[in-house]
C-alpha cells in the first residue's frame, strides 16, 4: 500500500478512485491532481512508479488542504458558528439539522430512537 498524506491507499485500485479515501479529495479533485502530476491515462496504484507517486504526493502537499488540517478547519468554522450565536451554530449545538431539512418526520438519525410520549396511545376499534 503506498502511504499519501498519511494514509494507507489501495494499491489495487485505479489511481483517481484510490485518491478518494484521502479525506478532503474528491472525485474532481482527484482528477486535478493526476493531471497536475503529469500522469496519463488512469493507472492503478500498484502500476505507478516511485517518482509518480512522489510526484503526486508533492501536487497533494502543495495544493490541497487534507486530513487533520481540513478537519481542524471544519471544526474551527463549526465552533465559530456557535460561539458567535448564529442560527446554524445552534442547530450544530443541539445536534438537529443545519441545511432547512424538516424533522417532524425525518432525521431521525440526529434526533436519535424514537420516544414514547405519556398519554399518546393509538386507540384501536
Amino acid at each position: 500500500m503506498a502511504l499519501i498524506s498519511g494514509v494507507n491507499i489501495p494499491d489495487n485500485k485505479r489511481a483517481e478512485v484510490s485518491l478518494t479515501s484521502i479525506f478532503g479529495i474528491g472525485p474532481t479533485k482527484s482528477k486535478e491532481i493526476m493531471s497536475d502530476a503529469g500522469i496519463d491515462g488512469n493507472p492503478r496504484i500498484k502500476d505507478l512508479t516511485e517518482e509518480q507517486l512522489a510526484k503526486i504526493r508533492e501536487v497533494i502537499d502543495k495544493n490541497v488542504v487534507v486530513e487533520g488540517d481540513l478537519r481542524q478547519e471544519v471544526n474551527l468554522n463549526i465552533r465559530r458558528l456557535i460561539d458567535i450565536g448564529t442560527y446554524r451554530g445552534n442547530r450544530h449545538r443541539r445536534n438537529l439539522p443545519v441545511r432547512g431539512q424538516r424533522t417532524k418526520t425525518n432525521s431521525r438519525t440526529k434526533r436519535g430512537k424514537r420516544q414514547a410520549v405519556a398519554g399518546k396511545k393509538i386507540e384501536r376499534k
